[in-house]
């Protein structure tokens, strides 16, 4: 029996922001378009850049379809707020985005049952106020040929169907490919033709 060929799924269409209050607390919630796990880093490096002063950023992220998930409480609680940031990711059926929750403390503490569902209000909020696109699933091939082949290997790029994501250059030419999984036999397929090593 085939595998189950994973369907076009639902992303951000760009950065948005939304806001809840409680007890005092200020929770920002930024939702982040992102493909990668550089993308993710960069995107929390940036937001902790932007809010120095905040008492937490508390965060989850889902990549692709099937979707590769993390979250991360980030000093609150177990449990208390990178869960119910990413359950309210995977219930509105969102990938390839990065959700931050930012934390002013109040001054009252709010329990753990508070913060479940201040940091779930924060991520839901942010979520409806969302643009989305639609994305084909993709998968991504690292590609290693002598440098006189990398010209050869571009000329197989067809953006947005099969694009170079990145590429290095010392003793071969080493190029990190992503295209859509309609286009996957055949790149594959015409990189062997070069004798290109797929890693």
């Amino acid at each position: 029996m085939s595998e189950a060929r994973p369907s076009a799924y639902e992303a951000p269409g760009g950065e948005a922001r939304a806001e809840v209050r409680d007890r005092g607390s200020r929770f920002l919630g930024v939702i982040v378009p992102v493909s990668t796990d550089a993308e993710v880093a960069a995107g929390l490096d940036r937001l902790a850049g932007e809010f120095p002063g905040a008492t937490h950023h508390c965060w989850a992220y889902r990549l692709g379809t099937p979707a590769r998930e993390r979250s991360a409480d980030a000093g609150e609680p177990l449990g208390t707020a990178g869960a119910p940031i990413l359950r309210a990711l995977c219930a509105a059926e969102v990938s390839d985005a990065l959700l931050v929750v930012v934390r002013w403390f109040g001054g009252t503490k709010l329990g753990r049952g508070g913060l479940v569902r201040a940091y779930g209000a924060a991520a839901r909020a942010v979520l409806e106020a969302t643009p989305r696109l639609e994305r084909e699933p993709t998968f991504e091939v690292t590609v290693r040929v002598p440098l006189e082949r990398a010209g050869a290997v571009k000329r197989l790029l067809r953006p947005p169907a099969i694009e170079l994501v990145a590429e290095e250059y010392e003793a071969v030419a080493q190029l990190l490919l992503r295209g859509h999984l309609d286009h996957e036999a055949a790149l594959r397929a015409a990189l062997a033709d070069l004798g290109a090593t797929l890693l």
